[in-house]
């Protein structure tokens, strides 16, 4: 494994190493981080840089838990942060969703370790300033 960290001053250099990030990123990558972290913000990047939508286009899906970007090689943003049981988790079809071939992104899953794929990526963000992340991703 191995582990680099990034560090952006901005949300829009959030967005921009997301836009960087979106061109290895593949299966199952987790984003991990307190509330405010900045990790949609990321998402937005990841997701403009695939090309699917745009970043304005990207919002949190703490309600809907789900949000689909783009049909032929889709993006997945998936929020697990409501959710309380294992069960409710399940109830998502996820092991569907990590079989698709789409790039899954879970914020909060690393609450339901039991139910994550081994082979996949952690993105682990901590704000550390106002406007100032400390990005580490670890493939």
């Amino acid at each position: 494994m191995r582990s680099r960290t990034f560090h952006t001053n901005s949300a829009e250099e959030t967005v921009s190493l997301g836009r960087e990030l979106s061109k290895e990123l593949h299966g199952v990558v987790l984003l991990i981080g307190n509330l405010g972290a900045g990790k949609t913000t990321l998402t937005k990047g990841i997701v403009e840089g695939r090309g699917v939508t745009g970043a304005d286009d990207v919002s949190s899906p703490t309600f809907t838990l789900i949000h689909q970007y783009g049909d032929a090689e889709p993006v997945f943003h998936i929020d697990l942060y409501r959710l309380e049981e294992a069960r409710q988790v399940e109830s998502l079809g996820l092991d569907d969703l990590f079989r698709s071939g789409g790039l899954v992104l879970l914020e909060w899953a690393e609450r339901f370790p039991e139910l994550l794929p081994a082979e996949r990526t952690e993105i682990r963000l901590r704000a550390v300033s106002e406007d100032g992340r400390e990005i580490t991703v670890v493939d």
